[in-house]
């Protein structure tokens, strides 16, 4: 096949039967992995913090939940949630819904303990002074604990929504067609191309990752500039209130030599 020919096939694994269908391929990935990566970070927040507030059994059966969800395979749960949701709802799921149900399910897992390890990280030190000028444990927990958990949080955070793109693949098995399930029919219909259309989808693969590698990296670096810049400005401030203070010393000190 000539570059030419290639077109229409390239197009189709990248956008699917869109915009005369559904929108499919490569795109659809995207959509699935943006989905699915805000809602496990809502769902792993909520967990996080839920684990840093609670005690006593209510802490153990949060712990249970979330180890019970870091233990199921993640195929295991798209077969769990396409099936069983229309029979507990009583409606019909699309298999796109239950794919991004159970994404986000096993990424809020995993993001739950990174959050409740940020927040333990950050020290009881930092808690217990902002209960000392009277806040509550959750406005403690909100205003002085995760905004610097946050920077220990994101690594594991940007790990784990890697692995939830490259977790999307799986959703073929209930025949949401994203970026794998096209290629796989493409295959089937081209049936002697296996090897440039795996290799062309492992490289979109590594493109999406690595964009995201790469965005994270740089909202990190700018965070953590930022982190500087107001240290430097609360130094110079207290070097400044310092220096005022040791001249008006001065300056009575004088007065009362006179």
């Amino acid at each position: 096949m000539t570059a030419l020919e290639w077109l229409p096939t390239l197009r189709y694994l990248l956008l699917g039967a869109f915009p005369n269908g559904p929108l499919g391929g490569a795109a659809l990935t995207v959509v699935l992995s943006v989905v699915s990566a805000l809602l496990s970070a809502v769902v792993g927040l909520a967990g996080g913090v839920a684990l840093a507030l609670t005690r006593g059994g209510a802490y153990v059966v949060l712990l249970g939940i979330v180890a019970f969800f870091r233990a199921i395979p993640v195929l295991m749960l798209i077969f769990w949630t396409f099936f069983l949701m229309p029979m507990l709802l009583h409606i019909d799921v699309p298999g796109l819904v239950a794919v991004v149900c159970a994404l986000s399910l096993i990424g809020g897992a995993y993001l739950s303990h990174a959050v409740h390890a940020g927040i333990v990280s950050v020290g009881a030190g930092q808690q217990q002074a902002a209960l000392s000028l009277g806040l509550t444990r959750w406005q403690a927990l909100r205003h002085v604990v995760l905004p610097q958990a946050v920077r220990i949080m994101l690594p594991s955070f940007v790990n784990q929504w890697v692995s939830l793109v490259k977790d999307t693949s799986l959703a073929y098995i209930v025949g949401v067609p994203e970026f794998t399930f096209l290629a796989n029919q493409v295959n089937s219909r081209l049936m002697i191309y296996p090897a440039q259309i795996f290799v062309f989808v492992g490289i979109v693969y590594l493109v999406l990752c690595s964009a995201l590698q790469w965005i994270a990296s740089r909202m990190l670096l700018r965070e953590r500039r930022a982190h500087a810049t107001r240290i430097d400005a609360a130094t110079e401030t207290e070097t400044e209130t310092e220096t005022e203070s040791g001249t008006v010393r001065d300056e009575q000190h004088g007065v009362a030599v006179r």
